[in-house]
């Protein structure tokens, strides 16, 4: 016997995920004029052969049309003194880049957070999936490179607040 279920409510689905910390990312890219970005914890490996990672974006948010018509993305992997970063860029201001250090990767250009992040991954969109509110990403890894804050501990976001791991 089946029964019809509904969908929760948000504050029950906000809580579910607020349940269980991910790593911070910030998602860049650029229109070929001004950066775009977004903080994001929805992002997670897919696939070694093809390397390809996914993050998910809001479908009303300012960085998905640019990043679905350049192609390319690059996602900054912060580390545990970038919460700046994740602060700056968890809300939709114009001047998130104003707030934050960043510079042009030498390979495809993209925006990096070298002050930030451990890593960066820089991407060629492989394929785009709506799904509800937001469009999930998938990009296959062209370059990873640790950045200056590489050996740090990463950044995580749970529970609606920041953390780290402890030193080891």
């Amino acid at each position: 016997m089946t029964t019809a279920l509904s969908p929760v409510d948000p504050d029950s689905y906000r809580a579910l995920m607020a349940s269980h910390p991910g790593g911070v990312a910030v998602v860049t890219t650029d229109d070929g004029l001004a950066p775009y970005g977004f903080a994001c914890t929805s992002w997670c490996g897919v696939s070694l052969d093809p390397p390809l990672l996914l993050v998910c974006a809001s479908n009303t948010g300012s960085t998905l049309p640019v990043l679905a018509e350049r192609g390319w993305f690059a996602v900054n992997l912060l580390h545990g003194e970038g919460r700046r970063a994740a602060d700056a860029f968890a809300h939709r201001d114009a001047g998130r880049f104003s707030a934050v250090p960043w510079e042009r990767s030498p390979a495809t250009g993209l925006p990096l957070l070298p002050e930030d992040a451990h890593t960066a991954a820089e991407c060629r969109v492989h394929r785009l999936d709506r799904a509800g509110d937001h469009t999930v990403i998938i990009g296959e890894i062209v370059r990873a490179e640790p950045l200056p804050g590489a050996g740090r501990v990463p950044l995580l976001y749970g529970m609606r607040t920041y953390a780290t791991w402890p030193a080891t």
